[in-house]
């Protein structure tokens, strides 16, 4: 009894405070000008934006967070920022109208899609300089990594397909038919990081296109709730321009340009769990590591909405730069 009076006696000791988003930031191109604003989630606001070329379309970080490379459609180069200083290591030029960019795991090698060309560049980041284009078919506009580091996965808008790159060999291997013009896509892993199947959105499409990666085809696909009989998308012909997994595999989040909300469905069985209302225009869309919150851009409204991810509520709308279309967080 003596020790426990003693034990009771002592003054009890706070527990840390959890900061879960410490050394977070997301950050995002505004693409109708020459800035990535940066923003942090514990407080939801701008607190920096960073200096680049113009039309800023692509975004990546380096693996271990120091570097960002950054594509400028307007002036046909890749930029290498240095994330400490929020200054510019070097200006890369590239083929005519650059757009999205994905990194390898190990980060030695950027991938960029050129989309005047049918090709797409591929940046040595030791070097910092372009060191191969590899042929990928008409129009190509956005470029993917698998999660296990080896495929990237290249979309051609003028001849309506995927193109598979060997990231070991730096060479095309095979193709997937689609039909209609693919936008961004999303990657729905296997437990070893291998791509299982790919959710594809199409131009004139309020949906997706479902691909088993494996067996190389088109399987089905789904449709977005739908929207009101009057709306217009912010772009002609693009009614979903933005769809991510979950960093837990569990949900997939998928944007409408028509209903100006997201929808999220659950994995695998892609049943529909509910629309999140968002800004005018939602476009691309990232996770915070956690995967505690969603960040949308809102192309139309020079707004981002954060998500709280377990209620499936806005929870903050953060005003950012002309036109933001691409978003990352990085720590």
């Amino acid at each position: 009894m003596r020790w426990f009076a003693i034990f009771m006696a002592l003054p009890l000791m706070a527990a840390p405070a959890r900061t879960p988003f410490k050394g977070v930031h997301i950050y995002v191109a505004n693409s109708g000008g020459d800035t990535i604003s940066i923003i942090d989630p514990e407080a939801n606001r701008v607190v920096g934006e960073i200096k680049v070329s113009g039309q800023p379309h692509g975004l990546a970080a380096s693996p271990d967070g120091k570097r960002f490379y950054v594509s400028s459609e307007g002036q046909d180069v890749l930029d290498v920022v240095d994330r400490a200083t929020s200054s510019m290591i070097r200006r890369i030029p590239l083929g005519k109208r650059p757009n999205n960019l994905a990194i390898t795991p190990d980060g030695k090698r950027v991938y960029i899609c050129i989309r005047n060309e049918s090709w797409v560049d591929v940046v040595d980041t030791a070097a910092l300089e372009k060191v191969k284009r590899i042929p990928v078919g008409l129009n190509p506009h956005n470029v993917y990594c698998t999660p296990d580091g080896k495929w990237m996965i290249a979309t051609s808008m003028g001849d309506r397909k995927l193109t598979a790159i060997n990231i070991r060999t730096e060479q095309p291997e095979f193709e997937i038919p689609l039909d209609g013009i693919p936008r961004p896509l999303a990657i729905e892993p296997g437990p070893d990081g291998s791509a299982r199947r790919l959710f594809v959105q199409l131009s004139d499409l309020h949906g997706f296109v479902i691909v088993d990666f494996e067996a190389r085809k088109a399987t089905g696909r789904v449709l977005l709730p739908d929207a009101p009989a009057d709306a217009t998308p912010l772009i002609p012909h693009t009614f979903s321009h933005g769809i991510a997994v979950a960093p837990d595999r569990k949900t997939l989040w998928v944007t409408s340009l028509l209903s100006n909300c997201v929808s999220v469905y659950s994995l695998p069985d892609l049943k529909l769990m509910g629309a999140i209302p968002v800004g005018n225009g939602p476009d691309w869309m990232t996770f915070t590591p956690d995967g505690s919150r969603c960040y949308v851009s809102n192309a139309g409204a020079e707004s981002v909405s954060a998500i709280d991810a377990a209620t499936r509520h806005e929870i903050a709308r953060i005003p950012v730069g002309r036109v933001p279309k691409r978003l990352i967080a990085a720590e």
